[in-house]
């Protein structure tokens, strides 16, 4: 058994929330660089200011994007490790807390008063236990212009992967440049209502680019991201032959009823850090 105070946790929360908000995942990056080797003029033009943006950002130590995002935090908890301290939400909100004070936008707000929080809490929490004795925590700062633009379906078997890789063609398609594209595309199938939700956005956790590992799904990923690539959106609604620099599905087995299809939406800047304690 391996014992680790709380206060650690609100401190890799902090560490983690203050990296991921100032830069683009290397993945990201590497990703828009490659695909500006395909566009040409506006859609040129527009990645070449995303990778200019993101280098500023890291000089001047200033976010990548002025929406710094609701606090997503996803804790895989070992079995054999014993918490101290404050209860572990707490130590979340409080890193998160710490890592807003200054100079992200703090965007979190009670939905019916619309009165801002004033401290970016509360983070969305997300505990699952694992095998042995390590602590790992995830941060993924989830901007709405994206997020809105986000969509679930209970499909009926009988309209099959067919009509599911048409509901995530069309959710793109309806989005068109609100999210900010180049977008990646999380998508979660199957679970339930809110599972296939929770798989969508551990999607996006993914690095830029990574094929889901079971054949089947990654042909899906691929397929999804041709035809959404099709669709002559492209960078920041301009046109061109990148609507989405990635699909990445996660799929997870649901009831004999049932085909939950999630849609979650990634704007061009992806800001994701990850720790192992």
């Amino acid at each position: 058994m391996r014992t680790i105070d709380t206060r650690q946790i609100a401190d890799c929360v902090a560490s983690l929330a203050a990296k991921a908000c100032l830069r683009l995942t290397d993945g990201c990056r590497a990703a828009v660089a490659r695909a500006r080797e395909t566009e040409e003029g506006a859609a040129r033009f527009a990645l070449d200011v995303i990778l200019e943006n993101d280098e500023t950002a890291q000089a001047e130590q200033i976010p990548v994007c002025q929406d710094t995002g609701v606090a997503c935090v996803f804790i895989e908890l070992g079995q054999e490790v014993y918490l101290t301290g404050m209860v572990l939400a707490d130590a979340v909100n409080e890193g998160v807390r710490r890592a807003y004070r200054d100079i992200f936008r703090k965007s979190v707000c009670d939905p019916i008063t619309r009165v801002n929080t004033g401290d970016n809490t509360p983070a969305h929490l997300h505990v699952e236990i694992v095998a042995g004795d390590r602590v790992t925590v995830s941060f993924l700062p989830k901007g709405f212009g994206s997020e809105n633009m986000s969509a679930l379906k209970m499909l009926t078997p009988a309209e099959g992967m067919r009509g599911a890789l048409d509901f995530i063609v069309e959710t793109v398609k309806n989005a068109g440049s609100r999210p900010c594209p180049p977008v990646v595309v999380g998508v979660g199938i199957g679970g339930t209502f809110d599972g296939c939700a929770l798989a969508a956005k551990k999607a996006l956790m993914r690095p830029v680019g990574s094929q889901n590992p079971r054949e089947e799904v990654a042909r899906l990923e691929r397929e999804v991201l041709e035809r959404i690539n099709g669709l002559g959106i492209g960078p920041q609604g301009f046109g061109g032959k990148t609507t989405a620099l990635a699909v990445q599905a996660e799929v997870i087995p649901t009831h004999i009823a049932g085909l939950p299809v999630a849609v979650n939406m990634q704007c061009h800047c992806v800001r994701f850090e990850k720790e192992v304690l």
